[in-house]
């Protein structure tokens, strides 16, 4: 039935946070080492569209909402692989809205699993960090899908740089604000402002409270 968890293979890995983060890790190191843009673009899109399935699935989400993200999945990294062919940023910022939405749909179901749960344990602790960082994927490729659409370039500084996106992302999330990369007009600035604040209210409220409830097991002697 369609109301039912994701069983068979994601079963198996229902309590895989780890390797939830795992891949928003890997997501993070491909998209700072390449450009997005053509086969870097296509690898991106794959490891995060990846991401937010095994994300969904881990989390217990419902089979039908997984195998509808899966294929919003394959549109995705298909999209991707049409800009790189076709040359027409148009694919390229429709992939990346539609990975933006596969991650909202994870961050959703992973928050949801781990405020649900009954104690606060290790597997907890994964899942809230992996939603932290899969924030800054969200919102990484909220820029890169604005900056496809708008008429100038997203940075004020113009032309990007390998990686520039998910950096951006990633230091506003954590309100880090090196000052080198600042987005040139709207709706830019009014979402890095957004990043700031959810970057901020989740980690001193939600991860901050579930690390001072944690309580490791010790083992009985």
């Amino acid at each position: 039935m369609a109301g039912e968890p994701a069983s068979g293979p994601l079963e198996r890995i229902s309590d895989a946070f780890g390797l939830v983060l795992l891949l928003v890790l890997a997501t993070y190191v491909a998209g700072s080492l390449n450009r997005y843009s053509g086969w870097g673009a296509v690898l991106v899109t794959t490891l995060a569209c990846t991401s937010a399935v095994f994300a969904l699935g881990t989390s217990r989400a419902k089979r039908r909402t997984v195998r509808v993200a899966a294929v919003l999945g394959l549109i995705a990294i298909g999209l991707s692989l049409t800009d790189e062919l076709a040359d027409h940023s148009g694919f390229l910022a429709a992939a990346a809205l539609t990975q933006l939405v596969l991650l909202l749909a994870a961050t959703a179901s992973v928050l949801r699993a781990v405020l649900t749960e009954s104690r606060v344990n290790f597997r907890t602790i994964l899942g809230a960090i992996s939603v932290y960082l899969i924030f800054g994927l969200l919102f990484t490729s909220l820029y890169v899908g604005v900056d496809q659409l708008q008429d100038g370039p997203f940075f004020d500084q113009g032309g990007y740089k390998t990686g520039d996106y998910i950096f951006f992302s990633f230091t506003t999330l954590t309100t880090t604000g090196y000052g080198n990369l600042v987005p040139a007009a709207q709706p830019g600035k009014m979402f890095a402002g957004l990043e700031m604040l959810l970057g901020q209210i989740f980690l001193v409220t939600l991860i901050a409270g579930l690390v001072s409830a944690w309580r490791p097991r010790h083992p009985s002697r």
